[in-house]
């Protein structure tokens, strides 16, 4: 651009001094004419580094996605292709036998439903037991009543044995009625015995219900969140089971495109986290320009900026700066215990990154990651001198068509 406006300049003097000799060509206007370019093209470029700054370092980065297989197992199918294939979020990577994993969920639900019906089994066992505590307090009241009523009876036959005996004794009895009578306590006493032994019977008996409804509500009463533990732990292990059975599909997290596509049906994928099958290069990126740090201070986000890229020879590509990253590795200290190297020794200033956002009509134009270009910021002053900077960046974007090589 600066020859072809020392060319117009030159056409100028030409005609003014030489063509049509408007003007004397003398010493003094030959210093004059030499003098002009020089602090005129001095000035233009000053102002265009500040007011529409430039930068020879632009580069496409895009972030990869490595994919890893949650679990192991040997590779059935592989229905993708590596290159520029676009893979949509959600479309299927490669897909692992799912044979063992598919036995392993038909395992536990059938753990699941024997868990749940040993939980049936224990509530009804609780059942069982609280029925025979309620039959235990039933018997015990009976025999408690039956003692009651039968030492009524003991004592009354024994004051009656008293009597008889008196009776018998003044002659105003007989033997027989006292033997009677005597008969009658020991029958009443056999009696009384045998409802102290159903009272310790049904004693016993309701202990051991007791013992019994315990030991089941134990078993009942371990839970996690209101369910059965037993059954709780195997529905755990069979949702574990079921998550790794759909892991046996792998599918894309993202819109992207496959790179370093090494897996084949037959392959075999460990699960291991250091150990990715494949790369996916996401469809969307970020454009990064590199600016020494003295040119940003009028640059600020929404400004107007274009780009080129060496892959698209020709091609301008409109955006507005998104932001830009005011940090560098230069400013950074790393945490350890000695002192910062100053002096001499400090490392030279870094440049700043300034991020674009492409603009909606240029957005599907595929930009390859790690591309390089050059782009240019057009700054909210002196508009007048923004066509030359993009007349710059449009010749630069044509000599990329030239390959210049020796070989």
């Amino acid at each position: 651009m600066e020859a072809l406006l020392l060319g117009i300049y030159s056409f100028f003097v030409w005609l003014i001094f030489i063509k049509f000799k408007w003007l004397p060509w003398n010493t003094a206007t030959q210093v004059t004419v030499a003098i002009i370019p020089i602090v005129a093209l001095t000035a233009l470029i000053l102002a265009l580094n500040v007011f529409a700054p430039s930068s020879a370092d632009v580069r496409v980065y895009r972030f990869t996605v490595p994919i890893v297989s949650q679990v192991r197992g040997r590779v059935v199918e592989v229905p993708i292709e590596e290159g520029n294939v676009p893979v949509k979020k959600g479309d299927v990577l490669f897909r692992i036998d799912p044979t063992p994993y598919q036995l392993q969920v038909n395992t536990l639900k059938a753990q699941l439903e024997n868990a749940g019906a040993q939980e049936r089994e224990l509530q009804e066992s609780l059942k069982g037991a609280q029925a025979k505590i309620a039959e235990a307090k039933s018997a015990i009241a009976q025999s408690t009543a039956r003692i009651g009523e039968v030492t009524a009876r003991l004592d009354l036959a024994r004051m009656r044995v008293e009597q008889h005996r008196e009776l018998a004794n003044t002659g105003a009895g007989t033997k027989f009625e006292l033997e009677q009578a005597e008969a009658t306590v020991l029958e009443l006493s056999g009696q009384l015995a045998a409802a102290r032994s159903s009272e310790a019977q049904a004693r016993a008996a309701e202990r051991q219900a007791v013992a019994s409804r315990e030991q089941v509500q134990q078993k009942l009463g371990a839970k996690v969140n209101g369910e059965f533990a037993q059954v709780a732990q195997i529905r755990a292990q069979l949702e574990n089971a079921e998550w790794e059975l759909e892991q046996t599909t792998t599918r894309s997290p993202c819109d992207c495109y496959v790179v370093n596509l090494q897996l084949r049906a037959g392959g075999f994928v460990a699960g291991l986290p250091f150990n990715p099958v494949m790369t996916l290069v996401e469809t969307t990126g970020s454009v990064v320009a590199l600016y020494n740090q003295n040119e940003l201070h009028q640059v600020a986000p929404g400004n107007e900026a274009e780009f080129t890229l060496n892959t698209l020879p020709g091609r301008v590509i409109k955006g507005k700066v998104n932001s830009v990253v005011w940090a560098s590795g230069a400013g950074q200290l790393p945490a350890t215990g000695t002192v910062p190297m100053t002096g001499v020794l400090t490392a030279p200033p870094q440049r700043f990154a300034v991020k674009f956002d492409i603009a909606e009509k240029d957005q599907a134009v595929f930009m390859a990651p790690g591309a390089a270009g050059s782009a240019a910021i057009y700054t909210e002053r002196l508009h007048a001198i923004h066509i030359i900077r993009k007349v710059i960046l449009r010749v630069g974007a044509l000599l990329n068509y030239l390959v210049l090589k020796l070989h």
